[in-house]
């Protein structure tokens, strides 16, 4: 009798376990069509779907206070131990980045409210726009590394983060030539800007993601590590 009931629980929490991380992906498909659609009114100058993406927020941060109420009341209850404490923890991590994903998305929308009133470069944000297919495929590759729990697809991320910043410093630097050659067009640039380094922080959170990831299925924190080293610690090499 008690092992049947022992069983019973025990199928009871993997089913809370498996409900946890499915509301995780169903986090993550919001915040990627944030900033998909994010960067899609900042492109077109489209300032009616920038303004969906802002009030979107609030369902993201929702979003994030019920997984994470869920994740404590799963640790004050079934007091999971090794294996399962790592997921819970690396679930809470990981919430928290994509909140912080889906925070940068409603600024990238704010500045395309911004950007919408102004007129358009001749490359028509081209720069931005590559940069953000980049990001977008980065983060939407950290979340199926996530629904799979692969390994070498997070340490990929890692290495696509090197890119995104490579990306994002040549922006930078045109972005400053356009300022000091046409002072007119600073109040563009700024918002540009402010655009580009939350592009470079969504790959930023993206990479964290990946490193939560590696911990809750290998055990092991690669946190502030550089790639070459991540790869060393995942593969036994340290």
């Amino acid at each position: 009798m008690a092992t049947n009931k022992s069983q019973h629980i025990s199928q009871q929490f993997e089913k809370e376990l498996q409900d946890i991380r499915s509301r995780v992906l169903a986090m993550g498909g919001m915040v990627e069509k944030q900033v998909s659609d994010a960067m899609e009114a900042l492109v077109t100058g489209d300032a009616d779907l920038a303004r969906q993406v802002i009030s979107g927020d609030e369902d993201v941060n929702k979003l994030d206070v019920s997984i994470d109420e869920e994740c404590i009341q799963i640790i004050a209850l079934r007091q999971p131990t090794a294996s399962d404490l790592r997921l819970v923890t690396g679930i809470l991590k990981t919430i928290t980045d994509l909140e912080r994903i889906g925070d940068e998305a409603a600024r990238i929308a704010r500045m395309a409210l911004n950007l919408a009133e102004k007129d358009r470069p001749k490359k028509n944000y081209r720069e931005l726009h590559a940069l953000g297919q980049h990001v977008s495929g980065m983060l939407h590759n950290t979340l199926d590394a996530f629904a799979r729990f692969d390994v070498d697809a997070a340490l990929q991320v890692a290495h696509e983060d090197r890119q995104v910043d490579a990306e994002y410093e040549s922006i930078m630097r045109q972005l400053m030539t356009y300022m000091m050659e046409d002072p007119r067009t600073i109040s563009r640039v700024i918002d540009m800007m402010w655009s580009a380094r939350s592009l470079e922080r969504i790959g930023d959170h993206s990479r964290n993601v990946s490193e939560h990831i590696i911990y809750l299925v290998e055990g092991k924190d690669v946190r502030h590590l550089t790639v070459e080293k991540m790869e060393k610690v995942v593969k036994g090499g340290e």
